[in-house]
């Protein structure tokens, strides 16, 4: 029987094309989607598609396509296009939605995000497993997927994406600022004219210093993944060579967003989810925040200040998804530079974080090392993975050297000690990987506090 179980994750689609994912596979997956969603009672009459600038993408779309058709649902094309861009289309015309996609991964994969209608998520828990399931019916009976007539509608939404974040985010008084943006030859190098730039919609006081913006599936230049240090180095030295007032890094499809400040030096997520928050809750105050279980302490510390309610999350977008349409949050944030807005669906928009970061910067003078000081309350170490061969045995045996610290098991264990300082180990979901994150006053209290826990789990 096939087993897709390597294919078809715990949030989305990812694997090696052609090995695991191919044309076959990809229509396998368009018909069982279109009847996953027929069967929970969701409207599946069209869907809505896109791709980023992978090679693979346009046959895989394809491929899904004419599965979709198989099952009687016509396919809105929109072409390439960012993950959030994919959810904006599915948001503003109420359509299921596929984005096709392996985000920061390398070239050899390809991907597939699933949503419902109002770009609402298909994981594990929400549909996931009936779509893998029935694919995998389908390839065991080949013979069962007929021909139908092509059904496809092609529309360009770029300029009404674009239009839609300008609308949320007013950035036409600003003072001028310059701004190096890194795509990392990823669909930031297709967003970030129309949204940033003048391609479609009127000037803003921004000038940009692209970096990497042509469409390049191979990644000829750096991984398109900013949360790994190495490939923030170019973007950090071309802030410095060119005097500009912040730097902008987009992961593979854009859905993320990092920043650096004028100086070079990282703006962790922490603080953009914190600075973010301040300012939608002076928009809708009295609002809950979502933030998840790893970000900085600095976070909810901030959103009571500020008159908010903070709600604490287990670690990805299902959780932080689903904890945002419970308790209507206005925003969420996650350490990997995830941005959830209650304005774009509950989905997750890397480019809307950083209008209001462009917009909190420009309506002051300060530079953003000292701007961004505000929302940098703690040293921490960022996440560190070890190898393990039995997690559960690591994670209690470091518990039992903490007897005084206070414990939590939201994700993973959480440890609280008398002093402030906290870290969370929490288990891989797909490798056998410890990660751990620390966090503590001082530099010094990080570093003591991280190498203790370290010497345990890799012991």
């Amino acid at each position: 029987m096939t087993d897709l179980s390597q294919l078809v994750k715990a949030y989305d689609v990812r694997g090696v094309v052609p090995e695991q994912l191919n044309e076959t596979v990809a229509r396998a997956l368009g018909t069982a989607f279109v009847e996953m969603l027929r069967e929970s009672g969701d409207e599946a009459e069209r869907i809505v598609i896109a791709h980023d600038m992978r090679e693979t993408g346009p046959a895989l779309v394809a491929a899904f396509a004419a599965g979709a058709n198989s099952a009687g649902s016509v396919v809105v094309h929109i072409g390439l296009g960012s993950t959030d861009q994919l959810y904006y289309a599915s948001g503003v015309l109420g359509l299921p939605g596929a984005m096709f996609t392996a985000s920061h991964n390398p070239a050899q994969y390809n991907g597939i995000k699933l949503c419902r209608a109002g770009a609402r998520p298909v994981g594990q828990d929400s549909g996931l497993v009936i779509v893998r399931q029935r694919a995998e019916e389908l390839l065991d009976d080949l013979d069962a997927v007929g021909e139908v007539p092509s059904a496809i509608e092609h529309r360009d939404l770029l300029a009404d994406y674009a239009g839609h974040l300008r609308s949320l985010v007013d950035l036409s008084g600003i003072r001028p600022l310059k701004v190096v943006v890194d795509a990392g030859n990823g669909m930031g190098g297709h967003t970030v004219p129309a949204v940033l730039g003048d391609q479609v919609l009127p000037a803003l006081p921004l000038e940009i210093v692209p970096l990497y913006f042509e469409l390049d599936g191979s990644f000829p230049n750096h991984e398109a993944n900013p949360l790994d240090p190495a490939n923030l180095v170019d973007l950090q030295a071309a802030v410095r060579r060119h005097g500009a007032d912040l730097g902008l890094a987009f992961d593979g499809d854009a859905d993320r967003c990092f920043v650096v400040d004028e100086k070079g030096d990282p703006v962790s997520p922490s603080a953009v989810t914190a600075l973010v928050a301040k300012r939608e809750l002076a928009k809708f105050p009295g609002s809950t925040i979502i933030h998840n279980l790893i970000t900085s302490a600095a976070v909810p510390e901030i959103i009571k200040e500020n008159g908010g309610v903070p709600v604490r999350s287990r670690v990805g977008h299902s959780f932080i998804k689903a904890e945002m349409a419970r308790t209507n949050a206005v925003f969420g944030g996650e350490h990997s530079a995830h941005y959830y807005f209650r304005d774009f669906w509950f989905a997750d928009t890397g480019m809307l974080a950083a209008l209001h970061v462009l917009a909190a910067l420009g309506e002051q003078e300060q530079p953003l090392s000292a701007f961004a000081a505000e929302f940098e309350r703690y040293s921490a170490s960022g996440e560190i993975n070890s190898k393990v061969a039995d997690a559960a045995a690591k994670v209690a045996e470091v518990r039992a050297a903490f007897p005084d610290a206070t414990f939590d098991n939201l994700d993973g264990m959480t440890a609280e000690l008398a002093d402030g300082s906290w870290f969370n180990l929490r288990a891989s979901n797909t490798e056998p990987l410890l990660r751990l994150n620390v966090e503590a006053a001082k530099p010094d209290r990080m570093a003591a506090l991280r190498d203790e826990v370290l010497s345990i789990v890799r012991g």
